[in-house]
């Protein structure tokens, strides 16, 4: 497991059961407080001391609690659905939501057949008959699951996994999943069927095994109950709400259907005298309280999952069944990760230098875009996914500008921040060949004046005026592109181009960018007015001209960038000090 280093540690709150193995991961790297039995509004009291939340499913995680959780990163559900989590509003607050997917698949699986077994065998009717002191063997006649068909709605890995189970028992099985994988559902021995109305034709049991979405909200009600076998049992250990609970009610008692398993209702638990409550207590249900999880193994899966995800999350690394953020594959991901770094760093370099810079004039010339395109070139241009590098040229673009906004900017709401702010980032990949390179993957950044493609224009011109006495800045084109380019290098980022100017330089730290003329004296001026000042320089790069500029292999203009790094403030009297007649033409100073 990642450890992360923290200055104070991170405060994860679960006001819910957690196993103890899974609180152990989590115990001595973070502060966990477990308080169970908060109530809502105690609960919003207190969630802005917390950067991760743990819960289960009692716990409503509503738009109002995520709006309250200033400090949240990420919300962890110890199970499979995400039901009592607002996933939009903690998207649009750049908080991670996950949960584990196949902690409990086995556990679901095992509780939908144990329901198809004491339905088909009477069960539940038959215990509470004996209890009561009744002997009623003729009364209490099953049926056998052997040779009988299993519909199943929603071949997933649930699905599958009663498939199989089923399968041993010699059961006849047919599913129908429009998303199926066709050679799992072969492997498993159940047949596809093309539509829902054939699945309940058929099936002596049914049983369902989808999400609930609004596509299959009230999949089951009175018309389709009304097409299946009057012998036929249905089952549902998946989600309530999915069944017209009326209708079930009203077919139970037709008898439309013969019995029916369920584990989940509309409303948990149902309130007095509903229909949820009403099936609960008809003779031929047999009903459970939401245990299709309820294992001591898969409380303890799910809940070393999640915790790890935790873990993983407040390292700074990507989790592995986030809801609200793409997959990367460990493989692709240990390829981005340098390159998270590089492409945050672009985007606050860009936002800083073309924002903040100062011309000799004494004026700021601030000149942000919102149109960029970001282009991929090498091993880069080959993988699956690049949102976690959109993410991050999202993050350094607004952070310097939207630090006091408490934003957490990531790869969940980055798209999101960005459509809001009307930044448009074109992303590009580029098969040129590296392979001379001292790097395997290269990336540029290209701020536009306009929306319209520049991808077919050669590099601008520079409209330049004055001399190199003049104390006056060369005026750029607005009209021009500004390219920022980078790579990485052992793990360690690089700036290789900033606008028309080529020299290699660490982006790290205070940085003081200066543009002046390439002539005599220049590093001489710099450096003794940082020294007055008591500011030390760490390192120092000059970057002459771009080559080509003209499209003729020569560069134009005889001006070089000067990037310093520094050790202590550079206040705005030592920046309007730099900006002389034997100085810069401009300053700016960047933070990264």
């Amino acid at each position: 497991m990642p450890v992360p280093v923290h200055s104070q540690k991170s405060k994860i709150l679960i006001p819910e059961k957690v196993s103890p193995d899974g609180l152990a991961l989590l115990k001595g790297q973070f502060e966990v407080d477990e308080k169970k039995g908060l109530s809502p509004d105690e609960l919003k009291d207190i969630i802005g001391e917390y950067e991760a939340l743990i819960v289960r499913s009692e716990t409503k995680v509503t738009a109002e609690l995520l709006e309250a959780a200033k400090k949240l990163k990420v919300v962890a559900r110890a199970g499979v659905g995400v039901d009592n989590v607002d996933v939009a509003s903690a998207t649009k607050h750049g908080i991670i939501v996950v949960n584990s997917p196949s902690g409990n698949i086995n556990a679901a699986a095992e509780h939908t057949i144990a329901l198809l077994m004491a339905v088909a065998r009477n069960v539940g009717d038959a215990d509470a008959s004996i209890k009561a002191g009744k002997w009623e063997r003729s009364r209490l006649v099953g049926i056998e699951a052997k040779g009988k068909t299993l519909g199943i709605i929603g071949l997933g890995k649930v699905g599958l996994t009663v498939a199989r189970i089923a399968n041993g028992l010699g059961m006849r099985l047919i599913a129908y999943d429009p998303y199926a994988n066709p050679n799992l559902a072969a492997s498993a021995s159940v047949t596809l069927r093309q539509s829902l109305t054939e699945i309940l034709k058929e099936a002596d049991f049914l049983t369902l095994h989808t999400p609930l979405i609004a596509s299959t909200k009230g999949m089951i009600g009175a018309a389709e109950l009304a097409s299946m076998k009057p012998t036929a049992r249905i089952l549902n250990v998946a989600r309530g709400g999915m069944i017209d609970e009326t209708a079930l009610l009203e077919a139970l008692d037709a008898g439309t259907i013969a019995g029916a398993g369920i584990d989940v209702f509309t409303s948990e638990p149902p309130q007095p005298d509903s229909p949820a409550t009403r099936l609960i207590a008809h003779p031929k249900v047999v009903a459970t309280p939401h245990l299709g999880a309820s294992t001591k193994e898969a409380q303890e899966n799910v809940s070393i999952d999640v915790c790890e995800q935790v873990v993983s999350i407040l390292s700074g690394e990507l989790p592995r069944s986030a809801v609200n953020a793409p997959i990367i594959l460990p493989e692709e991901y240990r390829t981005l990760q340098p390159f998270v770094s590089l492409i945050e760093k672009m985007g606050s370099l860009y936002t800083q230098h073309y924002v903040t810079r100062r011309a000799a004039s004494g004026t700021s010339t601030k000149s942000f875009r919102t149109t960029f395109d970001l282009t991929y070139e090498g091993q880069l241009a080959s993988l699956n996914t690049t949102k976690p590098l959109f993410a991050a040229l999202v993050k350094g673009l607004l952070t310097p500008i939207t630090s006091s906004d408490g934003l957490n900017i990531n790869i969940v709401n980055a798209e999101i921040l960005a459509k809001d702010r009307g930044i448009l980032i074109n992303e590009n990949r580029s098969r040129e060949n590296t392979e001379d390179k001292p790097y395997s993957s290269f990336v540029t950044l290209r701020a536009r004046a306009s929306r319209s493609p520049s991808h077919q224009r050669s590099e601008p011109s520079i409209s330049r005026s004055g001399s190199p006495a003049s104390t006056r800045a060369p005026r750029i084109d607005e009209a021009e592109d500004q390219i920022i380019q980078g790579f990485v290098s052992a793990n360690k980022p690089y700036i290789s181009r900033l606008d028309r100017f080529k020299g290699e330089f660490v982006p790290s730290g205070t940085l003081l960018i200066c543009r002046n003329f390439d002539s005599c004296g220049k590093i001489g001026f710099v450096g003794s007015l940082l020294g007055k000042a008591g500011v030390n320089i760490k390192f120092m790069s000059v970057a002459p001209l771009h080559e080509d500029l003209d499209g003729q292999g020569r560069a134009q203009g005889n001006e070089a960038l000067m990037i310093l790094g520094v050790e202590g403030p550079v206040e705005d009297g030592v920046v309007g000090g730099l900006i002389a007649s034997e100085g810069a033409l401009e300053v700016s100073v960047v933070n990264l």
